[in-house]
């Protein structure tokens, strides 16, 4: 129905791929499915799902309050209009890891990553985390991967240890994060070269890098973090937050000014919409579809 060519496990053993070829993978946050058909049209190279992004979406603070069915279904929503591989946050593994993993797996996601928060997490660029137990996320992690029945579906673990109990022994716990079966390590929180540059050397796996505005991160470019030896660098929730800000403006202009008129050229237009949403095709389906022109709907 969405004109995407490619089926769950050929996204799957393309994130796989892509990630050997030793050039970073650019990922940005979808809040929605058409973000998402934006986000390949352009060229990158997977979709990302922010647990933060849901949950803000749906009018809530990001501490632990979605469910797996919130997450999943938008997941899936999103996923399938793409032929790209979509990363999905899982926050903790809500109730049920084993449930979890299979519920994601059959929606067609490439992976998902799994953090070391107690259940009522709250975002990793925030003071005064708590953390659940080495013992406990390891346990976790290989509940993860017992459970997926795809070996190229990707458990990635997420450490916020580094602002709770300093980087060292974050590092120490993605060693054995990794011994548990975790093929991606997402360092949260990282500040500068420096502690970039430290986990890379320590680590020997695959490594995401957090690139979100307005948090704990020195925001560098793709180049530079792919220099230091990053596999991934996702931008979680930058399309979410430039969409508010242009609709929070727009509302404001209208609402004072009573018109639309001073704000049109901020707006897609109806034409670009349709190409967005490859109206014409579905002429396929019904010859009555699309047997109009959007000539003058620029």
């Amino acid at each position: 129905m969405h004109f995407v060519d490619k089926e769950p496990g050929q996204k799957r053993a393309d994130f796989v791929s892509k990630l050997k070829s030793n050039k970073i993978l650019r990922v940005p946050g979808a809040y929605n499915p058409l973000t998402a058909k934006l986000i390949e049209e352009i060229g990158y190279d997977a979709v990302y799902v922010s647990g933060g992004v849901m949950a803000n979406d749906l009018g809530f603070p990001d501490i632990g309050l979605t469910t797996l069915q919130d997450v999943s279904t938008r997941s899936y929503l999103i996923s399938r209009v793409t032929s790209l591989p979509t990363i999905v946050d899982i926050d903790t593994g809500f109730k049920s890891c084993d449930e979890t993993i299979k519920t994601f797996e059959e929606f067609g996601v490439a992976a998902v990553h799994l953090e070391d928060q107690v259940e009522r997490k709250r975002c990793g660029h925030l003071d005064n985390k708590e953390l659940i137990s080495t013992e406990a996320m390891v346990k976790k992690i290989k509940e993860c991967v017992a459970a997926k029945k795809d070996e190229n579906f990707k458990i990635i673990a997420r450490s916020d240890a580094k602002g709770v109990e300093g980087i060292d022994k974050m590092i120490d716990r993605c060693k054995a994060y990794i011994d548990a079966g975790a093929e991606i390590i997402f360092p949260e929180a990282l500040h500068d070269e420096k502690d970039f540059e430290k986990v890379r050397k320590e680590l020997s796996c695959y490594l995401l890098a957090n690139m979100t505005e307005f948090g704990k991160s020195k925001l560098f470019n793709y180049k530079e973090l792919e220099n230091f030896g990053y596999n991934i660098v996702i931008y979680p929730v930058t399309t979410q937050r430039l969409a508010m800000k242009n609709v929070e403006d727009g509302l404001r202009d209208i609402f004072e000014s009573g018109h639309q008129n001073n704000i049109i050229d901020k707006m897609q237009t109806r034409k670009r919409l349709y190409e967005l949403v490859e109206y014409e095709k579905y002429n396929s389906l019904d010859e009555k579809i699309y047997n109009f022109s959007t000539e003058g709907h620029e």
